[in-house]
């Protein structure tokens, strides 16, 4: 699944938090985000869980990412990758790519990470419980997923 779906056109995102919302189905599971830097290059940074150590090259930067069970939160500083690989500054993200074999509940972009009672229910990695303030996971029988 990419966003957008044309190679013409562009997200043109430039909040530099990327928050993603997904579920590990214990299979293999990818994203790739496209951004340009300060210089006019488009990179890539590419996360994995199959992937077992960094490597960046001139274009790419590819990374290792770990899954607990269930729903899972990644936050992704834009910025600082992008820093912390090219020595450049993020601009805007391009494109989104997210691979098969995961169930997604939410993805966004934000200027700053928020503490879960700042962001909207629907943002949320955990929801509450009708008549209760104890936030709990949401299982997949519950969402019969």
């Amino acid at each position: 699944m990419s966003c957008p779906m044309d190679d013409k056109k562009c997200l043109g995102i430039k909040l530099p938090f990327l928050v993603i919302i997904v579920k590990n189905m214990e299979q293999y599971f990818t994203f790739e985000i496209q951004i340009v830097d300060d210089k006019g290059i488009k990179r890539r940074f590419r996360a994995s869980n199959y992937q077992v150590e960094a490597r960046v090259k001139p274009f790419v930067c590819t990374m290792p990412m770990r899954l607990d069970d269930g729903w899972n939160q990644v936050q992704f500083n834009l910025a600082d990758f992008v820093k912390r690989a090219y020595g450049t500054n993020y601009v805007e993200t391009v494109r989104i790519t997210i691979h098969a074999n995961c169930r997604l509940r939410r993805i966004y972009f934000a200027d700053r990470l928020y503490t879960e009672e700042e962001v909207p229910q629907e943002f949320r990695l955990f929801l509450p419980v009708a008549g209760d303030e104890v936030p709990a996971a949401i299982t997949a029988e519950e969402t019969a997923l």
